[in-house]
């Protein structure tokens, strides 16, 4: 189990066994492991990992306008509690933070 985070710090995921999970411990995506990025319930490009444990968008990704499919609902794993916050990283060129409409 990974906690990631936004560029401000703010803990918005966990990466628990190939899936993306809300704090809360909703599934919110799945981990495409040849292309290294997450995919969203819908089957669409939502970010990859920066800098160790910043979950963010890549704007100019090849992958953001493919479909992978629909993967499935992996339910719910639970809250792992709160890391508070990590830290800002500031900006970085060609990404920006994942939208995290699920916090």
């Amino acid at each position: 189990m990974e906690f990631l985070f936004n560029s401000k710090g703010q803990h918005i995921a966990n990466f628990v066994n190939g899936q993306l999970h809300a704090p809360t411990g909703k599934n919110i995506g799945h981990y495409m492991e040849p292309q290294g990025i997450f995919i969203d319930m819908s089957g669409r490009y939502l970010g990859e990992i920066v800098n160790k444990n910043r979950l963010m968008y890549n704007r100019s990704s090849l992958n953001k306008n493919a479909n992978y499919g629909n993967y499935g609902n992996y339910g719910n794993v639970g809250n792992y509690g709160n890391p508070g916050n990590y830290g800002s990283i500031g900006t970085i060129g060609g990404y920006e933070d994942v939208a995290t409409p699920w916090l």
